[in-house]
């Protein structure tokens, strides 16, 4: 049987290159992507394979449970690669009911149509759902999270995540649903939206806007290039156990101080300015409520088993993603 493979917010930031790579690598496979076309997704990012024969977008929301049934039906889904989800933290403290909404009961209505069905076709099927370091709380300077740390979540976004989380492994535990998950760390790179850190502080850059940054800037994340993120997820799809957790990391620590001031060299160099230049619009803002310190990936397991690990350099990732925006 072909593989019709349903892939959850594949309009969005990371799902957008899945959703590239699976149909471009994968001719044999079936791609239906699902996606609300919320502000966060740019179905224009997908226009060069919007005529490919293995490829179907269908705008619908993940909590509308009778239409999910529909399309498992209608389009016999065999697997799901589930990216939807609201995830920006910062709207998360000001309007938590949506993330619990889209987050928790949007992957619920997911499980339960695709357990409904898949006990009727009683094929090869898989449930793989992506999910976020940030379910795991806060790391002080030391250490790194692995598959076995004990959930922590801090924001609403968080604690969305993590729920979805529990209900995924409780569908394998009570009704057998065939399931993988990853917790990958923070993703850049070309096509995120604009008000996340990195495209934010390029932008302004360029634009000569103040560079807001919470705190004291010593907030510390782990960065993950997209494409080893979408490749990663390749090879936790076809070759990962099935009911285990997948750590993605990025090997790749900074400060969100240390971050801008290496985008503001960059840049200024880019545009030919003075070299420091845009340092004078860094502008340190009120904290972040419930701000997490620092997060870590320890990536062994991912490593050991399926042979994957980063592969981009952070300046060339970097590049590639500032010459996106610039270009834009």
């Amino acid at each position: 049987m072909k593989n019709n493979i349903l892939i959850t917010g594949g309009a969005g930031f990371i799902g957008s290159h899945l959703v590239q790579f699976f149909v471009k690598n994968y001719s044999d496979y079936n791609i239906i992507n699902l996606d609300l076309l919320t502000y966060a997704s740019n179905i224009d990012n997908l226009n060069n394979i919007s005529n490919h024969e293995n490829y179907t977008f269908i705008k619908l929301d993940i909590c509308n449970y009778n239409e999910i049934k529909k399309i498992f039906s209608d389009y016999k889904i065999s697997h799901v690669i589930h990216l939807a989800a609201e995830s920006h933290v910062d709207r998360s403290i000001q309007d938590p009911f949506s993330f619990a909404k889209t987050n928790v009961l949007g992957t619920l209505s997911l499980l339960q149509a695709a357990k409904e069905y898949w006990h009727l076709e009683k094929d090869n099927n898989l449930f793989y759902h992506v999910s976020t370091d940030e379910v795991f709380g806060s790391l002080g300077n030391t250490g790194a999270f692995s598959e076995e740390s004990k959930y922590d979540p801090h924001s609403p976004y968080s604690a969305s995540k993590a729920s979805s989380d529990h209900f995924v492994r409780s569908f394998k535990d009570t009704y057998n649903l065939p399931i993988k998950i990853s917790n990958c760390s923070n993703n850049y790179g070309p096509n995120q939206n604009t008000e996340k850190l990195i495209p934010t502080i390029i932008k302004n850059i360029c634009n000569e806007k103040k560079l807001p940054i919470y705190g004291d800037g010593t907030n510390v994340r782990d960065w993950l290039y997209v494409e080893d993120h979408v490749k990663a997820i390749d090879k936790i799809f076809h070759h990962g156990r099935l009911g285990e957790t997948y750590n993605i990391g990025g090997n790749n620590e900074w400060s969100n101080i240390d971050l801008v001031k290496r985008l503001i060299e960059i840049i200024d160099l880019k545009l030919n300015k003075p070299k420091g230049y845009s340092k004078k619009l860094i502008t340190f803002i009120e904290d972040r409520k419930g701000h997490d310190f620092r997060y870590a990936i320890d990536g062994k397991k991912i490593e050991m088993e399926l042979g994957w690990k980063p592969e981009t350099n952070f300046d060339e990732g970097l590049e590639r993603t500032i010459n996106s925006y610039i270009s834009s």
